[in-house]
Parts: C-alpha cells; sequence; structure tokens
C-alpha cells in the first residue's frame, strides 16, 4: 500500500498538479513539470488558469500606438533585477527553471555554469555553457510590444515589472529569439508548432495582467492557434491596476497656412489737425494728431457747439 501510495505521488509530482511554492504565484514560480525519460523540462511558466480563449476574447482590440519615446533601459529598467528578492536576478532564475542538468558556479546555486534547453522555440536541444550565446532570455511579449499596446499607460515600476516577470520570460534558442525581435503572433511564430500553443497562451496572459492590447490581426492569429487546442489555459494572474492615464501630448508643430487663424483687422486712426473743424460724420471719433502723436476726438465744447478734433 506505502508503495502504491508513493508511486500515485510520484504521478501528481510528475505531471505538475502538485507543484507549488507557497507564497508564490505558482503559474510563474513553479518549476515545469519533468518529461520523457531524459529528465527534461518544459521551459516557460506553467499555464493552470482560465482558458486562454476566454482570456484572449476579454483584451481590448486597439492598432499599435507610435514608438515614439521607445527607450529599452529608461523605460523598462536597466539590467535584470531581482524580482522575488531571492538576491538572484531573473536571468539566472529562468535559466534555473527552463534547464535541466544544471550546474552552478557559485555555492548559493544562482549562477549558472552550464545546463541542457529543451528549447521550445525550434524543438532542439542546447547543450549551453555560460558565455557561450547559444541562449537568450525571451521576453515573449516583445517590450517594443508592451510600450505600442499600452506600456506607455503603465507606471515606471509596473513597466520594470513586466520586464522582469517570470511569466513573460523563457529562455530559448538566441537566434530563434533574434529573428522573433519585437514582433507580435500575426507577424511571428515558433518554428516549433507544438509549442505555439503554449506560446501564445502565455503571450495572452502576460497583456491580460499588465492591461496590454492587441491588434486585429493579432487576436486573428492567437485565435488561429488557439483553434488547434481548445483546452489551453493561459496563466494564473491578477491583473495590475494603472496608475492613471497620462494625457497625450501633441508635439509641437508649426500651424500650416489653413490653420492659421485670421487675424484681425485693425482700423488705423485718422491722421487729424489739432483744433481744427471735423465733420458731423466723425462726432464722436478718435483721431491722432499729425505731428504730436496725441489722441483727439471730434466734439464741441460748452464754449464752442461746433465739432473741433479737441
Amino acid at each position: 500500500m506505502k508503495f502504491l501510495t508513493y508511486f500515485l505521488l510520484s504521478i501528481l509530482i510528475a505531471a505538475g498538479t502538485l507543484i507549488a511554492v507557497p507564497g508564490m504565484d505558482s503559474s510563474v514560480k513553479a518549476p515545469p513539470a519533468a518529461f520523457g525519460s531524459n529528465g527534461q523540462v518544459a521551459p516557460g511558466a506553467l499555464l493552470n488558469g482560465p482558458s486562454a480563449v476566454s482570456m484572449l476574447n476579454s483584451l481590448q482590440v486597439k492598432g499599435k500606438a507610435p514608438a515614439t519615446g521607445f527607450d529599452r533601459n529608461a523605460k523598462f529598467g536597466n539590467g535584470w533585477k531581482d524580482f522575488d528578492g531571492d538576491k538572484c536576478d531573473e536571468r539566472q532564475e529562468t535559466l534555473t527553471r527552463d534547464m535541466s542538468k544544471v550546474k552552478y558556479k557559485d555555492s548559493k546555486n544562482c549562477q549558472l555554469a552550464s545546463g541542457t534547453l529543451a528549447d521550445a522555440y525550434t524543438g532542439t536541444d542546447i547543450n549551453w555553457k555560460v558565455n557561450s550565446g547559444s541562449v537568450d532570455i525571451d521576453h515573449v511579449v516583445a517590450l517594443k510590444n508592451v510600450w505600442i499596446s499600452g506600456g506607455q499607460q503603465l507606471s515606471q515600476d509596473q513597466r520594470v515589472a513586466v520586464a522582469n516577470d517570470p511569466l513573460n520570460l523563457m529562455a530559448s534558442q538566441a537566434s530563434a529569439n533574434r529573428s522573433k525581435g519585437d514582433r507580435n503572433a500575426a507577424e511571428w511564430l515558433p518554428s516549433h508548432k507544438p509549442f505555439r500553443c503554449q506560446y501564445v497562451a502565455t503571450q495572452i496572459s502576460v497583456k491580460k495582467k499588465y492591461a496590454l492590447t492587441v491588434t486585429a490581426a493579432e487576436k486573428d492569429a492567437m485565435k488561429s492557434v488557439l483553434g488547434t487546442c481548445a483546452t489551453q489555459k493561459g496563466a494564473q494572474i491578477t491583473p495590475v491596476k494603472l496608475a492613471g492615464k497620462n494625457p497625450v501630448v501633441a508635439p509641437h508643430r508649426k500651424p500650416s497656412v489653413q490653420e492659421k487663424k485670421p487675424v484681425a483687422t485693425v482700423e488705423r486712426a485718422k491722421q487729424v489737425s489739432p483744433g481744427a473743424f471735423c465733420a458731423a460724420a466723425d462726432a464722436g471719433a478718435k483721431g491722432i494728431g499729425k505731428k504730436n502723436g496725441q489722441p483727439y476726438i471730434c466734439k464741441a465744447s460748452s464754449a464752442d457747439t461746433r465739432l473741433r478734433w479737441r
């Protein structure tokens, strides 16, 4: 009986059913389930939340915002951060999560020296060593795509978070990551087709968490992928609260001829000779002395009923 219990527990653990890290979002920080006889692990965050299709349908569809002002370091933080406060940055955390046969070069098991990546983007195995350049940490939703799909409305802290969130990080073949660039799902998908459902579901989860939008073409591409895996789940996430939308200030530019406001025509004062008679039609009118530039009015006086420039 004891043997049977251990056997059942081992199956549940291998399937990922019992994996949980107290105090952390299990959809992000839980180590992935082992698969296959060689002990490889499946890269990426755990997706055990709502239906990916339902999450996709809840996203706002909107065109890309201008990329004006995008600066990777200034807007998303310079370098990797320690997202969970364990004194090991998110690059090292992601390599540890996504690789098997890992070896460390420090005593606290943080800095990796080597490992094997079952690369999900290409379906190939990579025997990686530090400084080899064969493995990158990909932002599943590229940071420039974050910027043009709502990231400009996030606070600085929220942008640093999405750049270091384990949900949005994945170890991948360097060349595949670089071929992807900042393209969305309508413009680029992993060549390894069995991974596309997980890839799209992860993107949807990141966009849902950080209140980001999708373009119409992007949504269509995601729906097409999920059409092959109707039961695909997204991650368990808690959406961020936006700090408040910042007003969009149009860049200063000179108005076109059509936009220029008409200048009101100013009637020039009549040049007059002080004391000279003036016509009845000019009664009450103002004039300027020809020589002295002083103001005068065409009017009568108590001693003289005739109109003069006085």
